[in-house]
């Protein structure tokens, strides 16, 4: 389809320069200078009427705010929801939180979320569920290995489960510690550290018994103590941790929580508010414990909180161990037998592959030296649909492009301008070529950044149908000069001018930089957005950078407009809500900065 508009375009472009330059190239001669002294007849021509610029702020929807100046909007509503008691109104208070999210158009959906891996026959165990955790220590080997070969992603940013953010982290994570409850293969939430707990009856007071004898990958008891100082360190201040606000309904949030562990086995915390979706928070890695005297053994550990496992043999309380790594190469984990379960565990040794180059990946998985590979080059994905190693599993996430709210592109506009510019962006990409052509999947469309199918937290469906958002993700498929036009139109409401091709004037360019890290599917989306922001003129270059690099980037806000995906935390569309709060370390757009 893209290469049809292409031609049609140029050919369109080629008939205007033939009507407009196919007559003669001289000038017409100019009237001789009259000899008369009476005023000349007056003019019967008019003058063409100059053409209405549309007003930004009529153009924005009604729930935009300012995302730098008036934030704290925002934020006020995030807290509102966070301590409303009544879930049918904070259901209703949460939709109004993402129509102020989408408004901004720095957040700009393209499809929701499956996952998609390749994995030998002879493995079994493994199971991947919505959010992203990928469990490995129930894995069984048909082929006599006590081996498991395997490529997540390349270099992690963090293996501290408190400063990590990333979804490849997140699975070492959760295989290398072990928090008060884990998921299971069903998706459903189990005791893992603990073996019960108990609520008061106003929903605030949590009292958790703990499994005897837990002990650290270092042979040491784990005792409710070390949950005392995770979870504030996790939440404290100094830390910085980006997953930081998960836990401000606990009362004393940020750098008094009240948690204490009245003996070994028993750890108590208090709750601002009725939290529904607890255990998913005592699932989540941010939540798990982590032992303090090797956090603080690493010289800079109040500078560099993550300093102490950024090298093998750290101490930790899951599954596996962390024994080599070869930064940037690969890391060994070998089976902890301090780990409560290890009787279940059969597979020794886990090899990890560090690389984001899919087709090197690929390689290594078909000359059998990968039993999982979580990376496919593009090109390959058509040919492995009907492959019985070939995985698609269902996740509650939504891939999507974001503009930096505070980027250059957007100097000397108003807010609203900006966000007409933003719009004229969501609008002119092709999503339905990228779910078809890239993904290849089964990806649906999107059109709202709450994924298709999560809870609403008040036994209902938060999104149910694709048709539900906040604009047509079809329309550039099915209207393109309908859609092209609108965004024309939006552009001029933003100040910019164009020529009778339809194209940016040279006058009021717009030129920007996309950043990327290397995969072929994100690779191939950015040059798809690039051909599409080309219809109206759009300059855009792709800068591609190594995974832990780009996400570095992108969390400082050097960036203009920047791929990202998120899977949800937990089946509540909070998590994806309270991201974009101002003091989130996950808010990449920069909002209320």
């Amino acid at each position: 389809m893209k290469k049809f508009l292409a031609m049609s375009l140029a050919l369109v472009m080629l008939f205007a320069l033939v009507a407009c330059g196919g007559g003669t190239t001289e000038a017409p001669a100019a009237p001789a200078e009259s000899t008369e002294t009476t005023a000349p007849a007056e003019s019967t021509e008019t003058a063409a009427p100059a053409e209405e610029v549309p007003d930004a702020a009529e153009l924005v929807s009604d729930a935009f705010i300012d995302p730098i100046a008036d934030w704290a909007q925002y934020d006020a509503l995030i807290a509102q929801i966070k301590s409303e008691t009544d879930f049918a109104k904070r259901a209703e208070l949460m939709h109004n939180a993402e129509d102020i999210l989408m408004a901004t158009n720095c957040v700009i959906p393209i499809y929701y979320y499956n996952d998609i891996y390749l994995m030998k026959d002879y493995v079994s165990g493994v199971y991947s569920n919505a959010y992203g955790f990928k469990y490995f220590m129930f894995a069984n080997m048909a082929n006599g290995s006590d081996t498991m070969r395997i490529n997540l992603a390349s270099e992690p940013d963090f293996l501290d489960p408190a400063l990590n953010s990333s979804v490849d982290g997140a699975c070492l994570a959760v295989n290398s510690f072990s928090g008060l409850y884990a998921y299971d293969e069903s998706g459903e939430t189990v005791p893992a550290c603990a073996e019960s707990y108990t609520v008061s009856d106003d929903g605030l007071v949590y009292t958790v018994t703990l499994r005897d004898g837990l002990k650290w990958s270092d042979g040491s008891d784990l005792t409710a103590e070390d949950f005392v100082y995770s979870w504030k360190r996790a939440a404290g201040d100094a830390t910085a941790a980006d997953y930081a606000y998960m836990f401000d309904n606990v009362k004393g949030y940020p750098n008094d929580l009240a948690v204490s562990a009245p003996d070994a086995k028993t750890f108590v915390f208090e709750l601002n508010a009725p939290c529904a979706y607890m255990q998913d928070l005592m699932a989540f890695p941010a939540f798990y414990p982590v032992k303090q005297s090797a956090v603080e053994s690493y010289a800079d550990w109040q500078t560099s909180p993550g300093g102490w496992c950024q090298e093998a043999g750290f101490v930790s309380n899951g599954a596996y161990v962390c024994t080599g790594w070869t930064h940037d190469v690969s890391m060994t984990y070998e089976k902890n037998p301090y780990w409560y379960d290890a009787d279940k565990v059969t597979v020794e040794k886990l090899e990890f592959m560090l690389s984001d180059d899919d087709t090197a990946i690929f390689a290594a998985y078909n000359a059998g030296n990968l039993d999982l590979a979580d990376s496919i080059p593009t090109d390959e994905v058509a040919s492995l649909l009907e492959n019985p190693e070939f995985y698609i599993v269902d996740q509650l996430g939504t891939y999507y492009v974001a503009f930096n709210a505070k980027s250059s592109v957007f100097e000397g506009k108003t807010p609203e301008q900006a966000a007409c510019m933003r719009e004229a962006f969501t609008i002119l990409i092709d999503r339905d070529y990228i779910c078809e052509n890239i993904g290849q999947t089964g990806q649906v469309a999107a059109n709202s950044f709450i994924p298709l199918g999560m809870a609403d937290g008040n036994g209902g469906v938060f999104k149910a149908t694709a048709e539900e958002g906040y604009f047509d993700a079809y329309a550039v498929t099915n209207d393109y000069e309908a859609t092209v036009e609108r965004a024309r139109t939006l552009l001029k409401a933003a100040g910019f001018q164009f020529g009778e091709d339809g194209m940016l004037s040279a006058e009021t360019p717009i030129q920007l930089e996309y950043l990327t890290n290397t995969t072929s599917g994100h690779i191939a989306i950015a040059e798809s957005i690039q051909q599409d922001l080309s219809a109206v003129g759009i300059g855009l270059t792709i800068q591609q950078q190594d995974w832990n690099v780009f996400l570095q980037e992108r969390k400082n806000g050097n960036f203009d407009f920047a791929r990202e995906g998120w899977i949800a935390d937990f089946n509540d569309p909070i998590n994806m809500l309270e991201m974009w709060t101002t003091v989130s370390g996950n808010n990449d757009c920069q909002f209320g900065r």
